[in-house]
């Protein structure tokens, strides 16, 4: 018998899930024990794939690392990671550049400082460009470390950005900006929100096909 995790609630149905290499059962409130093993049973051969999916996925992960030489995305393109006298990170149009001698794990370091400075200069910038189109102001625009939201929008209309949407191209990175200016407006993911960004982006289907492929590569890098 697999082992899994069992979440009941008001649910209709039950469901699987993979979270972690571990598996998770979400079943109704009085489903009988019976049939949620023998629902478990019945996707043995789904479950074990997945598994053997995510123990890839965690491999690849822990084997990621940054040397200098080695390139790194910034609005879509790469840049390579080179070593510089001094004790400066920056980068400089062509490159990101940090001090000599630094170990693995303090290029990541550097890699992440260096993204998240220009996240905060050039995603602010976007968001101010986007507003006064859309005739909307953020109460404030921030820079954090989300791993699975590119972007939120809070109910006091403060902006909050994931720093690795940097990593995105150009146009990508607009809708997601789009994405949550609009929310100012519309709270929710109605009709009338998907609207608006598409009278900005008539395009934005294809924009959030390639946020996903960029998503899909992250997810193999462990940037923690």
């Amino acid at each position: 018998m697999i082992t899994y995790t069992l979440y009941r609630s008001k649910r209709k149905t039950l469901a699987l899930f993979i979270r972690n290499g571990e598996v998770e059962v979400r079943a109704p409130l009085k489903a009988r024990q019976r049939d949620i093993d023998k629902f478990v049973t019945s996707k043995e051969k789904w479950i074990a794939d997945k598994l053997a999916a995510s123990a890839e996925l965690q491999e690849q992960r822990e084997a990621f690392k940054l040397n200098y030489g080695d390139m790194v995305l910034y609005h879509g393109k790469s840049y390579p990671i080179a070593a510089q006298p001094g004790n400066q990170v920056g980068f400089d149009d062509d490159r990101f550049y940090m001090p000599p001698h630094l170990t693995s794990e303090q290029i990541k370091y550097a890699c992440v400082q260096i993204y998240r400075m220009l996240a905060k200069r050039d995603l602010t910038n976007k968001v101010l460009d986007f507003a006064k189109q859309m005739e909307v102001m953020p109460s404030a625009i921030k820079i954090n470390g989300a791993k699975t939201r590119w972007g939120s929008c809070s109910g006091k209309k403060s902006l909050n950005f994931s720093w690795r949407l940097i990593m995105a191209a150009d146009d990508v990175i607009d809708y997601v900006v789009t994405h949550e200016l609009a929310h100012i407006i519309e709270m929710n993911h109605s009709k009338r929100f998907w609207a608006i960004v598409e009278s900005l982006l008539p395009d934005y289907k294809e924009r959030q096909k390639r946020l996903k492929d960029l998503e899909k590569k992250l997810s193999m890098e462990d940037w923690e």
